[in-house]
């Protein structure tokens, strides 16, 4: 499990959750509001999944300035957070690597 204690943990620890969140969004709570007319389910998990957007959007900034990423890396991992899975493929192509080379 990624330590919360460095930006790149924090990073990977919302990206975790904020991609979850998002597949969430778009596989239950909007065919809840489409399909079974319950629109509360987009409310909920949409607020969520905001917040958790902008976490990792702050958590991204932080690592990046922390570990002087080029802007191409940092631009691909905030990329990431408006695909779904984005931030799974990046924790696991770039973040997970760059664990093992940060000092």
């Amino acid at each position: 499990m990624a330590s919360l204690h460095t930006p790149l943990g924090r990073l990977r620890f919302i990206g975790l959750w904020e991609g979850i969140s998002f597949l969430v969004l778009l596989g239950i709570a909007m065919p809840l509001k489409y399909l079974a007319g319950w629109p509360d389910a987009v409310r909920v998990v949409g607020m969520a999944h905001g917040i958790l957007f902008m976490l990792y959007v702050a958590a991204t900034i932080q690592a990046a300035m922390e570990y002087e990423w080029p802007f191409r890396r940092t631009l691909i991992v905030l990329a990431a957070s408006i695909l779904p899975a984005g931030p799974f493929v990046v924790d696991a192509r770039i973040l997970k690597h760059e664990r093992d080379s940060a000092p």
